[in-house]
């Protein structure tokens, strides 16, 4: 390498691309370019597949979206054909295979490395659309060898191994890593190994905003080889991160970069729900959201998600009583609305219910009450709510947690009818935890109030689904805090039916929870969908069948 090359600076996007908005996202990436180009930057970095969006799952079998892919990049390395390396990922198809690409754009020329390491695990089925690459040969800039391993190619060894017996002297990770609670720490622990087995350093850029059921956290950070990370770029925010680096005997070192601070457990879970939503409503261009407010915990911090995510103006609340409610409920729910400063409707479902009753009551003369005319009351209120959501154009949320859909304690079409839900994949137990989080926290990305937005008697009375006289959740269910242990032990862990007993359980009680998971698959199906948060969502990473007369046996 020349002695007068020895000083690059690179900068790190974790920018916010929208799937198949190839024109959009290309005018994402010029526009940092031109910030690059500014910023006297040598190397621009971009995430995995950025000109599609990630994950692009069965578009890229459309060839028609592929070529437009190489149309955009083959336009890139045109416009800047005197600018920076620029770095970006893309679907590439060559010699009639398609691949997970990232295309190295210099002088006006076009490199490609392919990803070799294919995910098709939990939420990834990458092998179903690409093929593997081969990942081995570092990119050449200035005199110097870069590694650009592709995400999944750091989480097994060999793709590093073999750029750095290559010659790679530095290794740039684009990333599309979905967040996943304890993922922040576990990425940084695989960058340490990486950098250790090498003795190169590691600049890993991910990712930023939400993709249906999936959250990119996004953020960036640089592993040396003194085994020291440094925070680049902040998670769960579209931003940039400058890192200056000095070359010497062809090491790497890293001399000056951006820093940025990791959140708390908590509010990087709640964070991951609000991004979601905010870019499933805008992504989508609904004008907003509208939800039953009720006066529980669920629907309330459901509230205060949306209004983070959106601003209370963007927030239509509509409370729906019938002669189950209590008055406790409607002054809870009102207190609610007016903390977080939403636009709130009471709509009786008395007549409608009536109404209904007055239909079937030849068909159900001489049968007692029961579960049906409770579900009617449910599906009365999305009625309603449905009714406004054409009538307006707002999305409607539904609030149902992990621990009610995991035992089926929903109605189909009534409190599951919806658009999105936010606490999908948060236990009640969860749930409890984050309410508590955000009445004395603000997130640092959230468009609502600081204080109280969730009213005290909310969280601290016994839930219930109010339809019929004195209903309790615990008339039906075990205490949520063993419930949830139950739950985790079956859904994420995978455990048989003994060792969840093991935990402390009654048998009779473990049981009937897992006939009760088992027997709400086929309502699962047909819910909204809803972030990953943690190891397993129902959606994406959890696929049983409907039809399924396995159970565990002890």
């Amino acid at each position: 390498m020349s002695s007068a090359v020895n000083k690059i600076r690179i900068m790190s996007v974790a920018e916010n691309p929208i799937v198949g908005d190839i024109d959009g996202n290309l005018e994402l990436a010029r526009a940092r370019i031109r910030e690059a180009e500014a910023q006297s930057v040598d190397i621009i970095l971009f995430s995995e597949l950025f000109i599609i969006g990630y994950p692009p799952e069965d578009l890229v079998l459309k060839p028609a979206a592929v070529l437009d892919c190489r149309c955009a990049i083959e336009a890139l390395a045109k416009e800047f054909k005197g600018g920076p390396l620029i770095l970006i990922g893309t679907p590439w198809r060559e010699n009639d295979k398609l691949y997970n690409a990232m295309a190295a754009l210099l002088n006006g020329k076009i490199e490609l490395r392919f990803k070799h390491e294919l995910p098709n695990y939990d939420v990834f089925d990458e092998k179903r659309v690409f093929q593997s690459g081969e990942n081995a040969l570092p990119f050449e800039f200035r005199g110097t060898k870069i590694g650009l391993p592709i995400c999944e190619d750091i989480w097994l060894e060999p793709t590093c191994r073999k750029l750095c017996e290559n010659g790679a002297q530095i290794l740039l990770v684009a990333n599309g890593s979905p967040y996943r609670r304890g993922a922040a720490a576990k990425r940084r622990e695989l960058a340490k190994w990486r950098v250790g087995d090498n003795k190169v350093p590691l600049l890993y850029l991910n990712q930023f905003g939400g993709q249906d059921e999936l959250c990119f956290d996004g953020g960036a950070f640089v592993a040396t080889n003194d085994g020291m990370i440094h925070e680049h770029i902040a998670h769960f925010e579209a931003g940039i991160g400058i890192s200056d680096w000095k070359i010497a005997a062809g090491k790497w070192q890293l001399q000056n970069a951006s820093s940025a601070n990791l959140l708390s457990p908590l509010e990087q879970d709640y964070s991951a729900a609000v991004i979601a939503l905010r870019d499933y409503v805008n992504k989508n261009k609904f004008p907003g959201v509208l939800l039953g407010l009720s006066g529980g915990i669920d629907s309330a911090i459901s509230t205060a998600m949306a209004v983070d995510a959106l601003g209370a103006e963007r927030v239509i609340c509509v409370m729906m009583p019938s002669k189950f409610t209590g008055s406790e409920s409607l002054t809870d729910a009102k207190n609610c609305a007016e903390a977080l400063g939403v636009r709130y409707e009471i709509i009786s479902i008395e007549g409608a219910v009536a109404a209904f009753e007055s239909v079937l009551a030849p068909q159900f003369a001489g049968r007692a009450r029961d579960t049906t005319e409770e579900n009617i009351q449910s599906r009365a209120r999305a009625v309603i709510l449905m009714a406004l959501s054409n009538k307006l154009g707002h999305m409607v949320l539904t609030t149902g947690n992990k621990s009610e859909m995991a035992v089926g304690y929903a109605t189909l079409y009534g409190d599951m009818c919806g658009g999105y839900n936010c606490l999908k994949d948060f236990y009640k137990t969860d749930v409890f935890a984050l309410t508590k989080w955000r009445n004395e926290n603000k997130p640092r990305i959230g468009l609502g109030p600081s204080g109280v937005v969730v009213p005290q008697n909310i969280i601290t009375k016994p839930p219930s689904a109010e339809l019929r006289e004195n209903q309790k959740d615990q008339d039906s269910l075990p205490p949520y805090d063993a419930l949830d242990d139950m739950l985790y032990a079956l859904v994420e862990l995978e455990e048989e039916i003994e060792d969840v007993i093991a935990r402390g359980h009654a048998p009779e009680t473990v049981r009937r929870i897992q006939h009760l998971l088992y027997l709400a698959e086929y309502k699962r199906r047909q819910a909204p969908p809803g972030v990953k948060i943690g190891p397993k969502n129902f959606g994406r990473d959890r696929r049983y069948p409907i039809t399924n007369r396995y159970l565990d046996r002890e």
